[in-house]
């Protein structure tokens, strides 16, 4: 039923989408066996052509797990969503095998650092190292990083040090309902909306 529910899923939220002011974009996540079908790329299209989103205010959140397949399918797939203007996010970016060929070969907007690693940040240095090595990779590479999972200021006192500035997370706010959201687009609505469709 996965795929069924994420064509579900998408289309609801560029519908939604769609009345939000034109600078905000929705994240929805596809599961490995959605990027798998082969219709994929027209169900996209499909989405965006009923609801009427713009392709750049869509991003398709994947995990490391759909990059590990290597295959042409997943590059041709990966290629053709970004050629219509719809961007890819990597989530739960280091929990996998991380490859950094997966950023050369892919056309990747953005890397969602695990929340396994922001839990830690203010405790360890080690972990504190990683989240700016990848933040300084991520700068070098032209992609953006939002650290998932932040809970505290002292998590986001560090991320700030490491020039992390996009944060999704129960610091600002729980999942909420569209309708919970408070009033349209104010600064606390939009922090709220990176956040998972």
């Amino acid at each position: 039923m996965i795929v069924a529910l994420g064509e579900w899923m998408l289309r609801h939220a560029c519908r939604d989408a769609a009345a939000w002011s034109s600078e905000v974009r929705v994240a929805v996540n596809l599961s490995p066996k959605q990027f798998q079908q082969p219709n994929l790329l027209d169900v996209v299209k499909a989405a965006l052509a009923e609801t009427g989103l713009p392709p750049a205010r869509l991003e398709l959140e994947i995990t490391e797990s759909i990059l590990m397949l290597d295959t042409d399918d997943v590059a041709f797939k990966a290629k053709a969503l970004n050629g219509i203007g719809v961007h890819l996010s990597l989530d739960d970016f280091g929990t996998g095998f991380s490859s950094l060929n997966y950023l050369n070969r892919f056309p990747v907007k953005k890397l969602k650092i695990d929340r396994s690693f922001v839990k830690e940040i203010d405790l360890s240095p080690k972990t504190q190292a990683i989240v700016e090595a990848i933040a300084l990779l991520a700068r070098k590479l032209d992609i953006d990083v939002v650290a998932e999972g932040v809970e505290t200021h002292a998590q986001l006192a560090c991320l700030a040090k490491r020039d992390i500035f996009l944060i999704q997370g129960f610091l600002f706010s729980p999942p909420m309902r569209l309708k919970d959201l408070p009033s349209p687009f104010s600064p606390l609505a939009l922090a709220m909306l990176e956040r998972r469709a």
